[in-house]
């Protein structure tokens, strides 16, 4: 999310809910983002073989605001250890505050 903010036109994450993957692609021009949710049979698959599950169109600061929203959330009910236990993973706590810092930098005046 945070190279989309600081301005890549394109941009991927991957979820891995084996032996399923999601993969999410991210397209941004100007102030717009496309979003495209895939689902593949296997994550090393090639885009063209995913079944497009969703997608969407939304202004990156919609987007941003909406990720940084649902990290706190995530934060708030399960905490960081709760976190850890239920995904395996540290919460990603820097890179959390990293892109709610460059999304306040690169908002419009009329957004502060």
């Amino acid at each position: 999310m945070a190279r989309l903010v600081a301005g890549e036109a394109e941009t991927r994450a991957q979820f891995e809910a084996e032996p399923t993957a999601y993969r999410w692609i991210f397209y941004r021009e100007g102030e717009d983002t496309w979003i495209r949710v895939l689902e593949l049979r296997d994550g090393s698959d090639h885009d063209n073989k995913g079944a497009e599950i969703w997608s969407s169109q939304l202004g990156i600061d919609q987007l941003a605001r909406a990720v940084i929203r649902c990290f706190d959330e995530v934060a708030q009910t399960y905490g960081e250890s709760g976190y850890r236990g239920k995904w395996g993973e540290h919460f990603p706590r820097t890179e959390l505050e990293a892109l709610r810092r460059l999304w306040r930098t690169h908002r419009h005046p009329q957004d502060t």
